[in-house]
């Protein structure tokens, strides 16, 4: 799972990722140094990410490509760039002790958005990458219970915060085998870990399942949360589909998620399927893969 905090990028070619923003001189009262910070942020962030510069960027790599999915990966880029930016700058006020309750106030809102702001940038990316087909897999022989119990790792937090009780099933006897990238795998149970933290309400139930059916791995993530109507059931993983758009659940993403997840899971010969008895009634995401011969 993509981490929507992970804004820096250092290597990044066009250098605004690894602009600093200046901190003030020691020779400086604090408020001075605050003000000079903001000042000059102010001046240069709009050079460097302007409109124009974006929309040149965007043009030339349409023009050269054709391609829609080129120009929405240059715009993130330059987005997550100037984000970088941006926390660096309040990373440089939260240094200033003296700072009164308001000013305290204001930069927990900056950085909140920021971070809602950097989630959906890389929602952007996802969509380009399913689009483009760089979804890249390297596959290894790998136990897929290892791989499903790092996804749990991964999420365990923000289960914590929700209150969720995971329960967890695994086979016993042995390992199951598959030849699979073990990164893009824990990348598809970490986001349907998520879908159901997102969609079940405090203190829920979420189960994760392993097991062999039939010649196949089995990945089942269930969950007593809103449930899915029946109809919209084959929907689910469309790229950009959400089944509920209540305020409650704005936070749940653009609808982004399954889709990768389904691309990912198709490019390991699997299916992935949904399940749910009804609104209310929970729901059910079933991932099939296959297991190679011995």
């Amino acid at each position: 799972m993509k981490d929507a905090s992970a804004s820096s990028h250092p290597d990044d070619p066009s250098g605004v990722g690894r602009e600093t923003v200046p901190t003030r001189r020691p020779d400086t009262p604090s408020n001075t140094g605050n003000s000079e910070t903001f000042e000059r942020g102010s001046r240069e962030l709009p050079d460097r990410i302007s409109a124009r510069h974006l929309s040149l960027r965007s043009q030339e790599n349409i023009t050269r490509n054709g391609s829609n999915s080129d120009y929405m990966t240059v715009v993130s880029h330059e987005l997550r760039n100037s984000l970088s930016a941006i926390r660096t700058a309040t990373g440089v006020l939260s240094l200033d002790i003296s700072a009164d309750l308001t000013a305290v106030k204001a930069r927990i809102l900056i950085e909140r958005q920021v971070t809602q702001i950097t989630r959906l940038v890389d929602d952007i990316l996802d969509v380009s990458r399913v689009r483009i087909s760089q979804l890249g897999v390297h596959c290894e022989r790998v136990d897929l219970c290892a791989v499903a119990a790092r996804a749990l790792q991964a999420v365990e937090f923000t289960m914590l915060m929700r209150s969720h009780s995971v329960q967890t099933s695994f086979p016993d006897d042995a390992p199951v085998w598959l030849e699979a990238d073990p990164a893009r795998l824990e990348e598809v149970f970490v986001n349907l870990l998520l879908n159901a933290s997102k969609y079940t309400d405090l203190g829920g139930d979420i189960w994760l399942s392993v097991e062999r059916q039939d010649g196949e791995a089995v990945v089942r993530v269930r969950d007593t949360g809103i449930g899915i109507e029946p109809g919209i059931l084959p929907q689910v993983f469309d790229l950009y589909f959400r089944a509920d758009r209540s305020p409650r659940h704005l936070e749940a993403g653009l609808g982004i998620g399954l889709a990768l997840v389904r691309s990912l899971v198709e490019r390991h010969g699997g299916v992935v399927t949904a399940a749910s008895a009804g609104p209310g009634q929970g729901s059910e995401f079933i991932v099939r893969l296959p297991i190679p011969a011995q």
